[in-house]
């Protein structure tokens, strides 16, 4: 795991969180400090645009680093990720509330702490949970990667873009735990959301239908239909669909909008999957969350 974590900038006469102690963001309005979550074969190498936001906005920031955590299932990354905010928390002797930003599958890590480890006791104290891209409901491209007529040619299309030389599904467990219908989706699903954390689910689409969005797929996403059927749609960041992402009675933040919502010097891969911690409009919208004032 990572040790790194950021302080308040000391050149401009802030405090660390050890000097501002549990009530400091209640009492000065300060923001929250921020955990953030990587995803699947990912490292946290991931925020290096969104940390510099953080540093300019004087928003501390600790970094969970599973990325050495090979063969670990979610529930196991669930425990490892309490364990590294105790341990942040003691640190810095800091106990009110944080946000957490997760891309991908670190977004169902840390929902299997909140809505399943710490459903009851609600010991972790966080304001806000937000998603890039999550899989929330389970990922259609795991499940294909177990087709026996499919299942070969898209993991070797993805090989070395998303998935590692030599990959093997059936030995991955955090891809076993993301399927639809592995045990781990059905105890979210069963678990549910918890009413104390409000949720923010982003995640992006190709509404012009572009195939350089994600060329690998053409520009679409892999998903299932109701009846368990695959299909490709233009209402994904081409790995992850927009229904895999939804919660029950949260909205989703779609980017961009509209064309004209799309900085004009992006490209449009830089809104697929892979991209969205990078993508300055997607980190423009977490930055909207997270600097919310305190109530």
């Amino acid at each position: 795991m990572s040790s790194e974590s950021l302080f308040f900038d000391q050149e401009a006469g802030s405090q660390n969180l050890s000097q501002m102690g549990a009530n400091h963001s209640v009492m000065n309005n300060e923001p929250y400090p921020v955990i953030l979550v990587h995803g699947w074969n990912s490292h946290p190498g991931i925020w290096n645009r969104l940390v510099p936001r953080l540093s300019e906005t004087a928003i501390p920031f600790w970094k969970f680093d599973h990325a050495g955590m090979n063969g670990a299932d979610i529930p196991e990354l669930a425990a490892a990720l309490a364990s590294f905010v105790s341990e942040k928390r003691d640190e810095n002797g800091y106990a009110g509330p944080v946000d957490i930003v997760c891309h991908s599958i670190g977004t169902c890590i840390a929902r299997f702490l909140l809505e399943v480890m710490d459903r009851n006791d609600r010991h972790q104290n966080v304001r806000q949970l937000i998603g890039l891209g999550p899989p929330n409901n389970g990922s259609a491209l795991a499940e294909l990667f177990h087709d026996p007529l499919m299942g070969g040619e898209i993991i070797n299309r993805l090989t070395g873009v998303f998935v590692p030389r030599g990959f093997d599904p059936s030995a991955d467990s955090l891809v076993q735990d993301v399927r639809p219908a592995s045990p781990a989706m059905h105890i979210l699903r069963s678990a549910g959301i918890r009413s104390d954390i409000t949720y923010r689910v982003i995640v992006t689409a190709n509404p012009g239908g572009r195939p350089d969005f994600f060329p690998l797929f053409k520009g679409k996403t892999w998903d299932l239909d109701r009846e368990g059927r695959w299909q490709q749609t233009w209402e994904g960041d081409g790995i992850v669909s927009h229904n895999e992402s939804r919660l029950p009675g949260i909205s989703l933040d779609i980017l961009p909008l509209d064309p004209d919502d799309a900085l004009p010097s992006l490209l449009p891969d830089q809104y697929c999957h892979l991209n969205l911690p990078r993508n300055p409009v997607v980190i423009e919208r977490v930055m909207q969350y997270l600097t919310l004032p305190v109530l």
